[in-house]
């Protein structure tokens, strides 16, 4: 491979454009794939791919063994960036994290509309926030990276027809219901990726949607 391709390679897994970046970029690479790549040998390799990001990002190799991803993750996710398809988002963290997107990126936490459900209902924002994006029509991919009551409404809001997504990644943290909503959706038939136990947070999620973009930008 040339200098060139493998410089480009990098940029997309890391986000270098300097000399200096390539050169950190390159070594974190070896590091990481050091750590892991015995553990994530039995994924695809646009699975080790996510993986890899997320243990970069978070500096953390436990997550080459917490992460699980449905046969159908990749795949559906990859058509629904491929087709522009809308991105939505439990919080403006994780909004902001995305980049290279095209298409609209969507989060509906501040929402005149979610202030409101979420006052009269008794519920979180975040979850008010999910029904808001059901009543707009979303369609796409659902990024959750803080709350579990999130997760939670969006799996409701599939079951019940309410909602058509393309796949969920599901990784709320905390110790109060995290786990749990993750344990939910991994029994579900929706397209997932998620994290086991109260790991999680925005830059998991902003590593793996990210992930997912540069592999269609390739």
């Amino acid at each position: 491979m040339s200098n060139l391709k493998n410089f480009a390679l990098i940029n997309v897994f890391m986000g270098a454009s300097t000399k200096q970046g390539h050169d950190i970029a390159n070594e974190s690479r070896k590091i990481v794939k050091s750590l892991i790549d015995e553990k994530i040998q039995h994924l695809k390799p646009e699975e080790r791919s996510i993986v890899e990001r997320i243990v970069h990002s978070t500096a953390d190799p436990e997550y080459a063994e917490i992460i699980r991803i449905s046969d159908d993750f990749v795949d559906s996710s990859l058509e629904s960036i491929r087709s522009g398809g809308d991105i939505l988002t439990d919080i403006t963290m994780v909004k902001a994290g995305i980049n290279g997107y095209p298409g609209k990126i969507k989060c509906y936490i501040n929402h005149e509309e979610t202030l409101k459900i979420s006052k009269e209902e008794e519920i979180t924002r975040a979850a008010a926030a999910m029904r808001v994006a059901a009543d707009e029509g979303f369609k796409g991919i659902v990024v959750i990276g803080n709350s579990p009551t999130a997760l939670f409404e969006i799996i409701k809001l599939v079951k019940n027809n309410n909602i058509k997504i393309k796949s969920i990644i599901g990784v709320p943290v905390g110790f109060v219901a995290a786990a749990e909503s993750k344990e939910k959706l991994e029994k579900t038939d929706i397209p997932y990726l998620i994290t086991q136990g109260p790991k999680g947070g925005t830059p998991v999620a902003v590593a793996a949607i990210n992930s997912l973009i540069n592999m269609e930008n390739k």
